[in-house]
């Protein structure tokens, strides 16, 4: 984008001294060169199934940006600590530092019972759900997903104590909102455990 700037700028100082219409006209002509490399860049994108992420709800769930609107992404094969429980905010912090405001690449594979998207997702060639489960920030979902790779991961982040790991029984996300389903508080069980 900066070399769009400076070409956009070469192109207005190289006004000729005898005519006031001749700058308007390269002014015109280097925003059209402008509009047209961003539209070319916005649709080679699109075209990738590239999207930019505009907002990080939790450590599984994304916002981006698809036709001029926002979409909102589950990522597939993975369960991240809900508000409330130990690591959320480090979850959470762990995705925007891997994907906000970056394109990543999509593929969708269907809406979940909340008009989610649930996608697989990579930043660059990493694939999210892998990137998340290796550094301990969030579970396998295996009731979703039998991916061996992504249980693996899970079992190493175990074994090194990473992430939410590092806690002697983590809760699993699934257990918490069937409890929060029931009436059942997790304050209480939390309160001490909360990790910022």
């Amino acid at each position: 984008m900066k070399y769009l700037f400076i070409l956009f700028i070469a192109l207005v100082s190289c006004k000729h001294p005898e005519s006031e219409s001749l700058s308007r006209d390269s002014i015109r002509s280097s925003i059209s060169i402008i509009d047209s490399l961003q539209e070319n860049d916005i649709q080679r994108n699109t075209e990738e199934n590239q999207y930019k992420v505009i907002g990080i709800i939790d450590g599984d769930t994304y916002d981006i940006l698809k036709n001029n609107k926002s979409e909102r992404i589950r990522v597939d094969g993975i369960d991240a600590p809900e508000k409330g429980m130990p690591f959320y905010k480090v979850s959470k912090k762990h995705l925007s530092n891997l994907i906000y405001s970056k394109y990543v690449r999509i593929e969708f594979e269907k809406k979940d019972r909340y008009g989610r998207w649930v996608a697989k997702g990579y930043i660059d060639d990493s694939d999210i759900s892998e990137e998340m489960i290796k550094a301990g920030m969030a579970w396998h979902f295996k009731k979703y997903s039998d991916n061996e790779i992504l249980s693996n991961l899970e079992i190493k982040a175990r074994n090194f104590k990473l992430g939410l790991w590092q806690e002697t029984t983590p809760v699993e996300p699934w257990e918490v909102r069937k409890l929060h389903k029931n009436g059942i508080s997790t304050k209480e069980r939390f309160e001490n455990k909360i990790a910022e």
